[in-house]
């Protein structure tokens, strides 16, 4: 019975989506598709950000690392604040001074045709690797705790997700995607706060009983003081976030296109650092879920599984919280993986069109160009998944990640080379350099590994932009230089 509600809540949810879709798409034109007709309200766009960060995998995976590495979670958090006040006030107004459609344009009227190909490749290539494989692990969860118990096989489950994302995208776009993701948004809340809450019935607390039992569980520690070689310690982790907010959100045109459709400047810094406070408190509810999910299994006797990540699955699949969380949970799961892939493909779409292709002014029917595009893309990530599900090794989706966040190095070096100084690199050295970067920072993990065990985390974000920028300045001079 619960995986006919299950099936029903599921097509109830995208039907509604496809409603909301085709109402406010407009047009339908590339205007609309790319640049949401700039008439966005701030605050949905604020609200919508919130689910479109929060992939299927933060969903199971931060209330997860409680059991072994606390709340320190939240130290990177408060550096992603501080990023967004960077993006808001120091990437955004660059923005609308150029009234970009593709932040990567920027490159092109900074450096030339050479850098901004190169930053748009990389950025194509990081983001339909790390969202293929976001989307992957998603549809293994749904497949394990959902749709396999009644015969549906993975192949169609991936496909059937990628489809209906496609289904509701490939007409409005980003104008459309303002108003469905913050359904998702609010779907994914709702969700979150049900499942809490019947975690504090299942505790026998009130809502002010379980806050305090939070606050004092040795859980409850963030602050990662004593072991500098530590990943979590607090200055690995504050900068961490930092950079990780200006390059994967700054820096990412599949972020940046929902706030470019805002109606001013204004409007666009009032989003960013309205989601900045959304999204961190989002985290803790994520990481008190956590708490409270341990507090029940020390309760109940309930044996717990090796990975982190699989906690929250097995509470909700084996009924300890009451079969119509399953349900929640499944909605969560589906808001928070549409809600981050469905940007994705439309920022792929974006970025391919306009930085690639140069549909406006190479082709005479761009929207016609526009639609093959996006469906192009949406049959990648299904090969992609297949590929993946065909491999069956999470190492080597690990490995995908690592790649990814990799090629965010580049960009980092990229912008912040033309921002900070009045320097023209040599077009044909900047691939090169581009490349070089990552080549050296893989290479100086593995030795440092090696040779001292310290193996480098997040920290490898900054080192890789600053090899990048130092390359690029190695090979400049202060001719051709181009103001902007």
């Amino acid at each position: 019975m619960s995986a006919f509600y299950i099936l029903l809540t599921t097509a109830v949810y995208f039907l509604l989506l496809f409603a909301i879709s085709r109402k406010m798409g407009g047009k339908g034109d590339n205007d609309a598709f790319f640049r949401g007709n700039r008439q966005s309200p701030w605050w949905a766009v604020a609200f919508g950000m919130v689910g479109a960060s929060v992939s299927g995998i933060s969903f199971v995976s931060v209330p997860g690392m409680v059991r072994d590495l606390d709340m320190t979670y939240m130290q990177m958090c408060v550096g992603f604040f501080f990023g967004y006040l960077v993006v808001a006030f120091v990437l955004l107004p660059l923005y609308y001074k150029l009234n970009l459609t593709s932040i990567y344009t920027y490159l092109d009227l900074r450096f030339g045709k050479r850098a901004y190909r190169t930053g748009a490749s990389f950025f194509l290539l990081s983001k339909i690797l790390s969202s293929a494989a976001r989307l992957y692990l998603v549809c293994l969860i749904l497949q394990e705790y959902v749709f396999g118990s009644i015969g549906i096989p993975f192949a169609l489950t991936a496909a059937g997700t990628v489809f209906l994302i496609w289904l509701y995208t490939f007409r409005g776009g980003i104008k459309a995607l303002v108003w469905t993701d913050s359904l998702q948004t609010f779907c994914l809340i709702a969700a979150l706060l049900l499942i809490i809450y019947q975690l504090c019935h299942l505790n026998g607390f009130t809502v002010s009983e379980a806050v305090r039992h939070i606050a004092e569980s040795p859980h409850s520690r963030w602050l990662e003081w004593d072991d500098w070689t530590s990943r979590q310690h607090f200055v690995k982790q504050f900068l961490s976030g930092v950079f990780i907010v200006i390059v994967m959100t700054g820096l990412d045109q599949d972020m940046m296109q929902k706030n470019l459709t805002c109606k001013s400047l204004r409007d666009a810094q009032k989003d960013m650092c309205s989601y900045g406070v959304l999204f961190i408190s989002l985290n803790w509810l994520f990481l008190s879920l956590g708490i409270l999910l341990l507090t029940l299994a020390a309760k109940e006797g309930i044996a717990l599984p090796v990975k982190g990540d699989d906690i929250l699955p097995l509470f909700c699949a084996e009924g300890y919280l009451g079969h119509g969380v399953l349900i929640l949970f499944t909605i969560g799961i589906i808001a928070a993986a549409f809600s981050s892939v469905d940007s994705a493909l439309t920022a792929l779409t974006t970025s391919f069109c306009v930085d690639i292709l140069d549909v406006e002014r190479r082709y005479d029917r761009p929207e016609r160009v526009r639609k093959w595009v996006h469906g192009g893309i949406a049959l990648l990530f299904v090969g992609f998944i297949l590929c993946f599900e065909a491999v069956n090794n999470s190492s080597i989706i690990n490995a995908i990640y690592v790649v990814a966040s990799y090629t965010y190095g580049p960009l980092l070096g990229l912008f912040s080379f033309g921002l900070f100084t009045r320097r023209m690199p040599r077009p044909v050295a900047v691939p090169l350099v581009c490349v070089a970067a990552p080549v050296c920072c893989y290479l100086l993990d593995a030795y440092t590994t090696a040779a001292y065990g310290y193996h480098f985390g997040y920290e490898l974000l900054m080192l890789n932009g600053f090899l990048t920028f130092v390359g690029l300045y190695a090979v400049s001079s202060r001719e051709g230089h181009r103001t902007l």
